[in-house]
């Protein structure tokens, strides 16, 4: 009879730094940038409904060092989300057949990546052409 080996729980403190939980650990705290910038932007709606003086302070709050530092870190962990989503999004969905060939994965990451880029750049491009 052949005996099965015990269960061996990890160190609770450690398991998240081990190489294959490292990555998915760091890419699920990225949530965290997103959610703070849905927040600085919710609080900028709730500004824009309660008039122009609120607006314009949450505009000067915005344009603040602490503001700028704060959406430096922010920018960052939303490109390091974006990137991981496509590099994961051919993985979870079905094989894309375009023509009658499978486009590789590879592609599929390198298109959203350019269009995620594109849109944020014209975003960037409407945003100063509606200050002037």
């Amino acid at each position: 009879m052949n005996a099965a080996r015990p269960y061996v729980r990890p160190p609770a403190r450690t398991w998240w730094a081990r190489s294959p939980y490292r990555a998915y650990t760091l890419r699920e705290l990225t949530g965290v940038a997103v959610a703070g910038y849905a927040l600085v932007l919710l609080a900028g709606l709730i500004a824009l409904a309660r008039g122009r003086p609120a607006f314009e302070a949450w505009r000067a709050f915005l344009a603040g060092p602490w503001s700028l530092a704060l959406h430096v870190v922010l920018l960052a962990g939303m490109a390091w989300h974006a990137w991981t989503w496509f590099r994961i999004m051919p993985k979870t969905m079905p094989r894309l057949v375009f023509g009658g060939r499978h486009v590789p994965q590879s592609w599929i990451t390198a298109i959203g990546c350019a269009i995620a880029a594109i849109s944020g750049v014209a975003l960037l491009l409407a945003a100063s052409w509606s200050e002037r």
